[in-house]
């Protein structure tokens, strides 16, 4: 007798491939801690290399001999150059990003850097180096903005490691590049940074792991609970303003100092040379930086109030020594202050950030990073432009 036939059982339905498992919390650290170290260093090279920049070329002679021992052009218009176009790309990001994603985003960051690294390096005048250095600064602020915002979608670490790796970058750069300066003239001491966009984008295609599943949406208000909705963005922004108006004091005070101040103040009696000190100043910053980005984990400040005043105090104190002949008596005493001034900045800017992932649900944070980098990127850039006040009225009056 056959055997009956048993019906074939129904075709299984095609499923969704399973997502790829997470990544390990070491590859998450490396890349982030990589990505901020890349995507920052050029920037800080650049500030850096400010007064090498604006120097006379060779064959030109230095006009003002005043105590200040001033350039032609303040340090300020290297800031304005490094900070304006990373603004103006913060503005636009909102209407773009959407239509960018995170892989193209990575690959126009490395190309930015690539390419503004190569101009300063090739460049043969004071406007041309400044093209350069706003080339950098474009793709710097998409860096932070596209960077910090995957990061805060991993554990929290991914934001502390970003932190480190941006302290890494400023005292990094400022240690490379005073090396560098010491054996070379200023194009050759720039070509080895043309290695970190390839580096950047290893770390961001091979090392980071895919990101954790995003959090279930929240349900779509009601028509009874419109007002649960405003209040909940409006939460969202009194969060953003709680961090990013003390850290925009903060960084109006430091980057005046930094751009503004300490290109004027000159020990004759230092055996280092004018542009060797403002470098030197520019490295101790930047070392008081690193210190407190890496302390993140052992110090977290949920108020930022204090290191605001701190940094208005110091500046002040600044302005005063650059008005005031011999108030500071010794490079090594302005060496000290700038060290401070590092772990000041430092400090505020990693806790904010921490803060804000800690502050604010996960689907609201894009829009909270974006407020806070925003206000500190206006921050920068007035004190950019008050930097060249105070260069014109100390060197003018000379």
């Amino acid at each position: 007798m056959p055997s009956k036939l048993l019906p074939s059982p129904p075709p299984a339905e095609e499923s969704a491939p399973p997502p790829p498992p997470p990544a390990s919390s070491w590859r998450i650290g490396a890349a982030f801690w990589i990505l901020g170290l890349c995507n920052n260093l050029p920037y800080v090279v650049m500030l850096s290399a400010a007064r090498d920049l604006l120097e006379p070329r060779p064959g030109e002679e230095r006009k003002n001999r005043s105590r200040h021992d001033c350039d032609p052009v303040g340090t300020g218009a290297v800031l304005l150059a490094d900070v304006v176009p990373a603004l103006v790309v913060k503005l636009l990001l909102p209407l773009v990003g959407p239509y960018l994603p995170d892989r193209l985003r990575a690959v126009a960051v490395a190309l930015c850097l690539w390419g503004s690294v190569s101009a300063v390096a090739a460049a043969t005048g004071t406007l041309s180096g400044l093209g350069g250095v706003a080339v950098g600064s474009a793709g710097a602020g998409l860096g932070e903005v596209t960077f910090l915002t995957l990061a805060s979608s991993y554990p929290s670490s991914g934001v502390s490691y970003w932190s480190s790796g941006t302290g890494a970058a400023g005292v990094g750069g400022a240690l490379a590049f005073w090396g560098l300066r010491a054996w070379l003239p200023l194009p050759q001491s720039l070509l080895p940074f043309l290695a970190l966009p390839p580096l950047m984008l290893l770390s961001f295609f091979f090392i980071l792991g895919p990101a954790p599943p995003p959090r279930p949406a929240p349900p779509l208000p009601q028509p009874d609970e419109g007002g649960g909705a405003t209040e909940e963005k409006w939460g969202v922004a009194k969060a953003a303003l709680r961090q990013g108006a003390p850290l925009g004091l903060v960084y109006f005070a430091e980057y005046f100092v930094n751009q503004g101040l300490m290109e004027l103040l000159y020990f004759p009696s230092s055996p280092l040379p004018h542009s060797a000190q403002y470098r030197t100043l520019q490295l101790l910053y930047q070392a008081g930086v690193f210190v407190s980005r890496s302390s993140l984990r052992c110090l977290r400040l949920r108020r930022l109030w204090g290191l605001a005043l701190a940094q208005v105090l110091l500046a002040a104190f600044l302005l005063a020594a650059v008005a005031v002949n011999q108030l500071l008596p010794a490079l090594g005493v302005a060496a000290a202050l700038a060290l401070g001034e590092g772990l000041v900045g430092g400090g505020a800017y990693g806790n904010a950030f921490a803060n804000l992932s800690e502050q604010v649900p996960l689907p609201q944070q894009p829009l909270a990073v974006a407020v806070v980098t925003l206000v500190a990127e206006v921050a920068i850039a007035a004190a950019g432009g008050v930097a060249l006040g105070a260069h014109a009225a100390f060197c003018g009056q000379e």
